[in-house]
């Protein structure tokens, strides 16, 4: 009896004698269903507790008709497609209009649906390429002499020095920082402000907050860095507490902070497109971040002094400055990076023309344009922006800047630091275009033109803005320029002009 029991069980281990379900009826995991990966992902509980549970009925009507849940759900793929298709359809319907409204000054007949379509497949290859960096567009040429009445008007008061000002992806939003620590959110064409409010100590710990190093006994509030996400939904700023703080700008409520850091966080920038986080700080590490994961990736070493400067395009390459005069392009993916020395003390800014060029300011007033292929700049503008006393005339000329401040050049002190008021603090270039300025601490914004195949950067014209302009921000349409200026420069307290007023200013551009 004994041999036959053991038998009878190694026969049923091997697979001789079925094994009995609680249900003949067919399981759904096995059902040729198209859609089951998109269900079983949605919602796992459901399909085990349906194949299961005692209403047998509902499993095998599920398998055997693909029950209206399932036709109602679309894969990716198809989502991709209705996606392209609605995007296809809204280019036809702009192509219709531009069609018809010259209707009125061509005799010729509308055009065919190929014609339409050949069009818009035009339109949509040179967005793309402007996209990619691939096309230039050629604004610079088309930007008009500001008018006497013209000028930068302050659009956003702040209390103190303005550190950082991000426009959002559709430019009808801006966000701005000062040293104080106020983070402020406003209304391009209406200056409408609302504040940020930062949560309580305890709340801040449950996001993830770390306790102040250091000798610092209370939490530090003062904000270096802004950085706004592609689709609008994310706010990171970053300051002395040496943290990263994400923000939603649909609340303006905290949502995470990212300790990490062992300096103060000097720059943040978000990649084109997607929730990728870039960090810089004077712990002279770049460190990458998943702002929809709330997670940590990665950290770059590479620099040998503080990073002041980071900005990113759409492929995954980071462009980073230091103190140590240095330039660096790190290309992620291939865990890589080049290595640019500049001939300045320190290179303070820097920002992306495309994927191959490159802008960068230095200490020594001196604006430098780089190329990936060489390690030396391919031009050097020397002394940028001079000191004071040449723009006296153009100030007394208009009489009155727009931001209130008439004739209080003449009140700056004679003997300013005249390098401070030189540095080149903040270079930015209308995304996808030939158009770029520059900003110091000697009363104006320049306007450059970078021309094509390397041949130079040539100047447009002056913007005059009293103050340290610590910040620049172009419009992607390029119809204005938004400069964050103050008393003192973003990083120190070594210069002072006591005639600037703290705040975001805007100045509109008109374009041929």
């Amino acid at each position: 009896m004994m041999n036959r029991k053991k038998l009878k069980n190694k026969q049923t281990l091997n697979g001789h004698k079925p094994k009995r379900f609680k249900s003949d009826k067919p399981d759904p995991f096995f059902s040729n269903d198209a859609n089951r990966r998109t269900r079983f992902e949605g919602d796992d509980d459901d399909s085990i507790n349906s194949s299961d549970s005692e209403d047998g009925h509902v499993a095998a009507a599920t398998a055997e008709g693909g029950g209206e849940s399932e036709s109602e759900e679309e894969t990716a793929a198809e989502k991709r497609k209705r996606v392209a298709e609605a995007y296809l359809e809204k280019m036809r319907e702009v192509s219709r209009r531009e069609e018809e409204e010259d209707e009125d000054d061509d005799d010729r007949g509308g055009r065919d649906d190929g014609d339409r379509d050949s069009m818009v497949a035009r339109l949509l290859q040179a967005q793309q390429l402007e996209e990619s960096g691939r096309v230039r567009r050629l604004i610079a040429s088309r930007v008009q002499s500001p008018k006497a009445t013209e000028g930068f008007r302050l659009l956003v008061k702040h209390r103190q020095t303005v550190t950082a000002v991000v426009l959002s992806e559709d430019d009808s939003k801006g966000f701005s920082a000062s040293k104080d620590g106020y983070i402020v959110q406003w209304d391009v064409d209406t200056g409408k402000a609302e504040t940020f409010v930062w949560p309580s100590e305890e709340i801040l710990k449950s996001h993830g907050a770390k306790d102040p190093q250091g000798k610092a006994k209370k939490r530090s509030k003062h904000v270096l860095a802004l950085a706004v996400s592609s689709d609008g939904r994310y706010l990171a700023s970053g300051g002395f507490d040496r943290h990263i703080h994400l923000w939603d700008t649909r609340t303006r409520e905290h949502i995470q902070a990212f300790p990490g850091h062992k300096g103060p966080v000097s720059c943040l920038t978000f990649r084109q497109g997607t929730s990728e986080l870039f960090s810089g700080s004077f712990d002279r590490t770049i460190k990458i971040w998943n702002a929809e994961d709330r997670s940590y990736i990665t950290t770059l070493f590479g620099h040998q002094s503080d990073v002041l400067t980071i900005d990113c395009l759409r492929k995954e390459r980071v462009l980073t400055v230091g103190r140590d005069r240095t330039m660096h392009l790190w290309k992620v993916p291939e865990e890589s990076q080049l290595v640019f020395r500049a001939p300045a003390s320190s290179l303070e800014c820097c920002c992306f023309i495309n994927n191959d060029e490159f802008l960068s300011g230095s200490d020594d007033g001196s604006i430098e344009h780089w190329s990936v292929l060489r390690k030396k700049p391919l031009h050097i503008v020397k002394n940028a922006h001079p000191s004071l006393t040449p723009n006296t005339p153009d100030v007394k000329q208009n009489g009155d800047l727009s931001n209130g401040i008439k004739d209080d050049v003449d009140h700056v002190p004679e003997k300013l630091g005249q390098s401070a008021c030189s540095w080149v603090s903040s270079v930015a270039v209308c995304r996808g275009s030939d158009l770029a300025a520059s900003g110091a601490g000697n009363g104006v914004v320049r306007l450059w033109e970078i021309e094509n195949d390397a041949k130079g950067v040539h100047p447009l014209f002056e913007l005059p803005l009293v103050g340290y302009v610590n910040s620049l921000a172009f419009a992607k349409s390029g119809k204005f320029l938004v400069a964050g200026v103050g008393k003192e420069p973003r990083l120190g307290r070594w210069g002072s002009l006591p005639a600037a007023r703290h705040g975001v200013a805007v100045h509109p551009l008109q374009l041929s």
